[in-house]
């Protein structure tokens, strides 16, 4: 048997903000909180143990001495690309540059604490 990921945990300034981010991105909700500040959301009516990740916002005070080296690819659900697109930057995130070139079909975005991650192009079973 092989393992797979239960949890992600995301160090944050701000739980509650990135927690409303992240949840309204995924179509998360919230799962329980820490005595420590942090929250965990996840898929509803599944939670921790599910077969999707849950996410745990974990609240870190230091300064982030440089990007991520780990980032999220998202993809669209129920829309297509563009109008994702225009979800996500109503939602707060913003674009960022890593380099790309522009031939790209994924757009390179940052969440509100300046996390990168990826809308990706193909639409998928949200299931």
């Amino acid at each position: 048997m092989a393992c797979r990921i239960s949890e992600l945990i995301l160090e944050c300034a701000d739980p509650e903000r990135l927690a409303a981010f992240w949840s309204e991105v995924l179509g998360y909700v919230e799962i329980g909180r820490e005595d420590d500040g942090s929250i965990e959301i996840g898929p509803p009516g599944v939670g921790f143990g599910g077969p999707q990740p849950t996410l745990v916002l974990s609240p870190n005070s230091a300064p982030r001495a440089e990007k991520l080296r780990l980032h999220i690819d998202v993809n669209p659900t129920d829309r297509d690309q563009d109008a994702e697109l225009e979800r996500l930057l109503a939602l707060g995130a913003k674009p960022a540059d890593v380099g790309q070139t522009g031939e790209e079909d994924w757009h390179v975005l940052e969440d509100p604490e300046g996390n990168v991650f990826c809308l990706l192009h193909r639409r998928i079973d949200p299931a």
